[in-house]
């Protein structure tokens, strides 16, 4: 049995070994400096860079947590903290799981009609607003993960010495979760980036540095969609550069995200 079970492993690492090795041998031959600090060519040119589309993923990236992480984190207090047993508290739970299973084209969609149509333009806060839709569930849940994982008795403690509830869940049993939220929150950074669709719809694309929040912004993942199945290779190298950086990017978040959540506060 222990043998079928690392030769199920090693089935299951086939793929993403195969990725990683495709990504990495396609796209390290074109890593350089340049690639940091120039604009995408256009077509038909050779050399260029993706700085624009590295900064429209951070930014984009960090407009949708700035969205998510307070109502993600709120919305965990409340279920956890006031509202057990409760049916607001079940409502949510079972939007959430919904939320957690829609494709993110949806989110697209939804960001497209109420960011896109009213504003009448494709811009960075109308992709940031459809990421934090889907960061919101892996927020909420880690979130209440990290509430449940403080010991009972520690809110009784808190209660005891003549704590509120309110003084309990703000200044203990909130700072000894914060590790798993700060998890929940890598994660949900780290699934964003990698989206294509919901970005398609909102932000669109530039060939140029962002001049505005409310501004047509490039992606990685954008840039990698539209270079891909473009007919010059320069553009195709520098698809499967852009998908070398997401890789790391994500490696990176997923790293800190193990490294943060091994941290005790009690």
């Amino acid at each position: 049995m222990t043998g079928l079970v690392f030769a199920c492993v090693a089935i299951a690492i086939i793929p993403l070994a195969s990725i990683l090795f495709m990504v990495i041998a396609n796209g390290l031959g074109g890593f350089s400096l340049s690639v940091f600090s120039d604009l995408p060519p256009a077509a038909g040119m050779q050399g260029g860079g993706l700085r624009n589309a590295i900064v429209g993923t951070l930014i984009t990236c960090l407009i949708g947590a700035i969205i998510s992480v307070p109502f993600g984190v709120l919305t965990a207090i409340y279920t956890i903290e006031f509202g057990q047993g409760n049916w607001v508290a079940q409502f949510v739970r079972f939007c959430t799981n919904v939320l957690s299973g829609v494709p993110s084209i949806i989110a697209g969609l939804f960001a497209y009609g109420i960011v896109v149509l009213i504003t009448g333009k494709f811009s960075a806060v109308a992709g940031g607003v459809a990421l934090s839709v889907l960061m919101l569930p892996t927020i909420i849940r880690t979130s209440e993960e990290g509430l449940k994982s403080v010991p009972k008795t520690t809110r009784l403690a808190a209660l005891g010495v003549g704590a509120t509830n309110f003084q309990s869940v703000t200044q203990i049993v909130l700072p000894a979760a914060m590790p798993f939220i700060a998890t929940g929150v890598t994660l949900a950074i780290a699934r964003a980036a990698g989206e294509t669709a919901p970005l398609l719809f909102t932000c669109l694309f530039n060939q140029y540095d962002i001049k505005g929040l409310w501004e047509p912004t490039a992606t990685l993942s954008v840039l990698i969609y539209n270079f891909a199945i473009s007919p010059y290779k320069n553009q195709q190298q520098l698809a499967w550069v852009a998908a070398l950086i997401i890789l790391i990017l994500i490696m990176a978040i997923s790293i800190t995200a193990r490294i943060v959540s091994r941290r005790k506060v009690y």
